[in-house]
């Protein structure tokens, strides 16, 4: 499967039946970052985090599951 990553829009090659496949293929909403672009970004966050000014916002509903 060739995917495109959508901050440098490298093209890549994955396997078509790896998991990441599967998620891209199933959920559209979910994208695709290359190694670089992902370690580049990790890396940033890391050190925003250590900062200590790095808020993470979680949503305000809480989901209820019904058995």
């Amino acid at each position: 499967m060739r995917v495109k990553c959508f901050l440098c829009d490298k093209i890549e090659s994955i396997e078509d039946f790896s998991p990441l496949a599967k998620k891209l293929r199933n959920r559209p909403i979910h994208t695709y970052l290359c190694d670089e672009c992902n370690t580049r970004i990790e890396s940033k966050t890391k050190k925003r985090i250590a900062t200590g000014n790095f808020k993470q916002y979680k949503s305000s509903r809480k989901i209820e599951k019904e058995f």
